[in-house]
């Protein structure tokens, strides 16, 4: 049996090479594929050599490759092989059973030369253009611990469901500052505790915006850097916590980067799964909940039902941070005891997430600051609140919703703290998470910052405004965040 926190035989072979989104088995089956194409135009004294040899290296590469798990990105590789094999090896079977050997004429030869060498290539193509995710090395000077817990609110039914006694339970994902781990150390599984959920996972949010799923298999193979239930970071003090929402269908995974970078500058961040909201959540024990939150094609009933998702969210946002303050004080047991600091608390959130979070602050007095990763403002009764707010907002375009900034420079004028609004160029909704890692470059759906500069850029400006709202550290601010992209700054009563 396989220790924990080892990795195993098949993680190894579908550990990717960054910058080519392929592993070192897949590389190996493409440069056998090429050369079985280019077999057939070698001299006739190094063909069946080179044949033998690049036809034995794309078998044996698709037999491992089948039994640690193949790739759909991998098929037209294999599928261009197989094409040239017969091709390839005929010559030569024909040759040693003392036939004469046959050879096509080239010009008949080069259209399925060129046809196979196509198929091979779009399997590079495809790994470019849906990798498995590298996530960016966290800048700070922690290494990065992720623990999942699960807490129940035993004050509060579950409104989306009919059993008069089930409760709101909600599973939330923390990310701390940790002590090195041992070289070899098993970095934490991408999307869930183990694989299997992580797979359930990725599939309930490819069913969610409508892509088939074997479009991001490889996603759930993915590795990050922080590791599981590592021991927390002996220095460091006391530290500031963040909690974290994510979009409508979003999961509690969906920043990770994000998340880690903040981690290994001394933030403990707790990012929320929302049952019947959230993609899929798998409970510790019983089955997953998926999504109740469909698009009905009413546009009126979607928003009454945004506006009701946004206040239950709010209030688990507040419901989490009770549950940190106990953890805290050693009420719940954790590693964590005596080493959050909660009153130092920021609540953020993504889309329907920072909706929610924006509310969560205007309901409870205890969160100290605010981020929103371009979320709507659904707070169906805004009213004036205390705390500062940076909203971070894609580049906006005349399909933007003509009532989003209007309504969210509304709310922040309502905060009697100084907030600001960063317009970044080159963002899109999905450029605040994960999804440039992962998915295609194309500009309408990720932004065009690039799978690098969009997770650093949006945990640099974030970061920035926590220093200064969390830890109080002394600068401008406003310069730094103004160097990312247009800024508006709103002072009580006041806005530029």
């Amino acid at each position: 049996m396989r220790q924990p926190g080892t990795r195993s035989e098949d993680d190894r072979v579908n550990e990717t090479i960054p910058g080519l989104h392929m592993s070192p088995l897949e590389i190996l089956a493409l440069l056998g594929a090429l050369t079985l194409v280019t077999a057939r135009w070698l001299p006739p004294a190094a063909r069946p050599r080179v044949a033998a040899a690049a036809g034995a290296v794309c078998v044996l590469c698709t037999i491992v490759l089948s039994v640690a798990g193949i790739r759909w990105q991998v098929l037209p590789i294999l599928a261009g092989a197989a094409f040239a094999l017969p091709f390839a090896v005929s010559p030569v079977l024909r040759r040693r059973s003392g036939r004469p050997a046959w050879r096509a004429r080239w010009w008949v030869a080069l259209p399925g030369s060129v046809a196979c060498v196509g198929l091979i290539a779009a399997g590079p193509v495809a790994a470019w253009a849906f990798p498995v995710p590298v996530f960016p090395e966290p800048s700070g000077d922690f290494a990065v611990g992720t623990r999942v817990v699960q807490w129940t609110d035993p004050h509060r039914p579950e409104t989306a469901t009919a059993a008069p006694h089930d409760r709101r339970t909600v599973v939330v994902q923390l990310w701390y500052p940790a002590r090195k781990s041992p070289a070899g150390a098993q970095r934490a599984q991408y999307l869930g505790r183990t694989k299997h959920e992580a797979h359930i996972v990725a599939g309930a949010l490819a069913r969610h915006v409508g892509l088939p799923g074997f479009l991001v298999d490889g996603v759930p193979s993915a590795r990050t850097r922080s590791v599981f239930n590592a021991p927390v970071a002996d220095g460091g003090g006391r530290f500031p916590v963040v909690l974290f929402s994510p979009g409508l269908g979003g999961v509690r995974t969906q920043n990770t980067a994000w998340a880690e970078e903040l981690a290994s500058h001394g933030y403990v961040v707790a990012a929320l799964d929302h049952p019947y909201d959230s993609a899929a959540v798998v409970p510790a024990h019983g089955r997953t909940i998926h999504t109740k939150m469909l698009p009905t094609g009413n546009d009126d009933e979607d928003d009454e039902r945004a506006v009701e998702t946004t206040g239950i969210r709010a209030a688990d946002l507040s419901f989490v941070l009770t549950q940190l303050g106990r953890l805290d004080r050693g009420r719940i047991a954790g590693p964590l005891t005596g080493r959050l600091d909660t009153g130092r608390a920021a609540v953020t959130g993504h889309s329907l997430g920072g909706g929610a979070a924006l509310q969560a602050a205007r309901q409870d007095r205890r969160f100290t600051s605010v981020i929103n990763l371009d979320g709507y403002p659904r707070d169906p009764d805004p009213r004036s609140f205390h705390q500062p707010v940076l909203a971070l907002t894609q580049a906006i375009n005349p399909e933007t919703d003509p009532r989003y900034i209007p309504r969210l420079t509304k709310v922040l004028k309502l905060s009697t703290a100084t907030s600001y609004r960063l317009t970044i160029p080159g963002a899109a909704h999905l450029t605040f998470m994960d999804a440039p890692l992962y998915l295609p470059p194309v500009p309408s759906m990720v932004g065009s910052l690039g799978r690098t500069e969009s997770p650093r850029v949006v945990a640099a400006t974030t970061r920035a405004f926590l220093d200064t709202t969390l830890r109080h550290e002394p600068g401008d601010l406003a310069g730094a965040l103004s160097a990312y992209g247009d800024l508006s700054v709103y002072r009580s009563g006041h806005s530029r």
